[in-house]
């Protein structure tokens, strides 16, 4: 397995980790997404471990706190061989103060995720959307102190915009305050909006990426396709409105891409469309998900190898897209304005 810095701190991460998204399946959105129990979520963590894996990514509002309560139940006894990163910010509850990143609710949250994980302290504590109704300075002084008493170890951000982040983190440096290392993020072979703005901050300011939904909200598994029809068995069916909408086109120019390099690697179409996201700039780390050992399995094997520059580049361009302005305008200028390739 290979480990890299993740972001600006001296943490090394996995190129992998394993998302507990499919742990519980306590609402009807999360069953769909999958509805593991501690025993499976054990097994699926012994061969996570054993693949070098040691970091599993989940968050408060997975199946209301399930999630955390199954992953804290398979992890006990080896709590520190595994790194774990949880997320705070969307509601839990009819509470009005039981949503945002509010002081009030940020040490609350972060005390009920810490017993639900069964351990005393986080590795990664991510702000799972903006609140742009708590000032700035609030939400970064409450992380810090959470950091410095020990609770959190780093801290990062989720679903932010360019200037969210950016604002942060001059903030963080204005005052001294622990600053976000991550910025766990959409991106995929046919959602590429990622690289538009996010992904030059990124490399600005060192931010380590996470990537979530690495395989377009399910689309990208070898499933669909031209000629294919949805399966009965999958989350689509409840999720696709809830997700990033994919024009039917797009997508199938982007899965003839996919099948030709499994064709011409041997490699299959989740794993093609994984590889290629372990290669582009900033991306320290790519959540997968799994709802059985052999999807897992599947999965684990998208990493010890790459895709050469011919493939890579076959892919760059089947799944283009014209990006909306000032992106499109400094494309035109990227002899002063180089963006990340």
């Amino acid at each position: 397995m290979e480990y890299r810095i993740f972001g600006n701190c001296g943490l090394k991460v996995p190129v992998l980790s394993f998302g507990a998204g499919t742990f519980g399946g306590g609402t009807e959105f999360f069953k769909a997404w999958g509805a593991t129990d501690v025993n499976e979520a054990t097994m699926l963590i012994d061969t996570c471990l054993e693949a070098g894996v040691n970091f599993f990514d989940t968050a408060n509002i997975y199946s209301l706190g399930m999630a955390e309560e199954i992953l804290g139940e398979a992890l006990k006894g080896r709590r520190d061989k595994a790194l774990i990163s949880t997320k705070a910010t969307f509601s839990m509850s009819d509470d009005p103060n039981d949503v945002g990143s509010s002081r009030h609710n940020l040490i609350r949250a972060c005390e009920a995720s810490l017993r639900r994980l069964k351990t005393d302290y986080i590795d990664v504590y991510f702000m799972h959307g903006f609140d742009a109704l708590t000032p700035i300075e609030e939400v970064l002084s409450t992380l810090d102190s959470l950091v410095k008493s020990g609770k959190v170890r780093y801290i990062g951000c989720s679903n932010f915009s360019g200037w969210h982040l950016m604002k942060s983190l001059a903030i963080s440096k204005e005052y001294g305050l622990s600053p976000y290392v991550s910025h766990q993020a959409y991106y995929s072979l046919i959602g590429r909006e990622y690289e538009w703005e996010l992904m030059p901050l990124a490399k600005d300011q060192n931010i380590g990426t996470m990537v979530w939904s690495p395989l377009g909200w399910g689309r990208l598994t070898g499933k669909l396709g031209r000629g294919k029809t949805l399966p009965e068995v999958s989350r689509l069916h409840k999720t696709a409105d809830k997700g990033p909408q994919v024009e039917e086109e797009y997508l199938f120019k982007v899965t003839d891409a996919l099948e030709q390099v499994a064709g011409e690697t041997g490699k299959s179409v989740p794993q093609i469309a994984l590889n290629w996201l372990t290669q582009r700039p900033t991306v320290s780390n790519v959540v997968i998900g799994a709802r059985n050992a052999e999807q897992l399995k599947q999965n684990l094997g998208s990493v010890g190898w790459k895709l050469s520059p011919e493939h890579m580049d076959l892919l760059n361009k089947a799944s283009d897209v014209q990006p909306i302005y000032p992106y499109w305008h400094q494309r035109q200028f990227q002899n002063r304005n180089p963006l990340p390739v």
